[in-house]
């Protein structure tokens, strides 16, 4: 597109991630503008429950790769995720396009809590390709990562249940067990 950014295409279950960009950043500087940048191209429309509801999740991932003037030392990755909160229909009187976008917004978080229970259980298969989220996560949710939720919550009566099931995926997430598995795919 003439930017001299490298664009990514994933492709996962016949649907592709969105805007999905590759770029060098040597200093902080470079790295918070490409953040801003990232936050200023996040879908954002009303709802009934929300003026400014995000409808799609924000994965910002940093490549960082320490070497000395012969060879690599380490390299390791830091994902930032800003997820897009879970909607009651009922509440947010979505309709057509914002009906189907909180229909993909629950069923990521949902596939991703299953993910974090599955991890729990120290189960033999863990079903990361469920959604883009958790397949795009899952060096992070199960490999040698370490993981921390910080979760907003409305402090009014009438968000009481959406805050309360924040907090308790918030501390499902807590308990999972990450355990070295080997070379990360950076």
């Amino acid at each position: 597109d003439g930017s001299g950014y490298k664009c990514l295409n994933i492709s996962l279950n016949s649907n592709e991630a969105v805007g999905n960009r590759v770029v060098p950043a040597s200093d902080e500087h470079q790295v918070l503008t490409f953040l801003e940048l990232a936050q200023g191209r996040r879908c954002v429309k009303a709802t009934k429950s929300n003026e400014e509801s995000s409808r799609s999740h924000l994965i910002f991932t940093l490549n960082f790769v320490v070497k000395n003037e012969t060879q690599i030392l380490r390299k390791s990755k830091l994902h930032i995720c800003d997820l897009a909160g879970s909607e009651r229909i009922g509440k947010s009187h979505s309709i057509g396009s914002t009906l189907e976008e909180t229909k993909h917004i629950n069923k990521s978080l949902s596939t991703l809590s299953n993910v974090i229970e599955k991890l729990q259980l120290k189960s033999s298969h863990i079903p990361y390709r469920e959604s883009k989220l958790t397949y795009l996560l899952r060096n992070s949710l199960g490999g040698d990562s370490k993981t921390l939720a910080i979760v907003c919550c409305n402090p009014l009566a009438e968000h009481f249940q959406e805050s309360t099931c924040s907090l308790r995926f918030a501390q499902k997430l807590n308990k999972v067990e990450l355990k070295a598995l080997g070379d990360v795919s950076c």
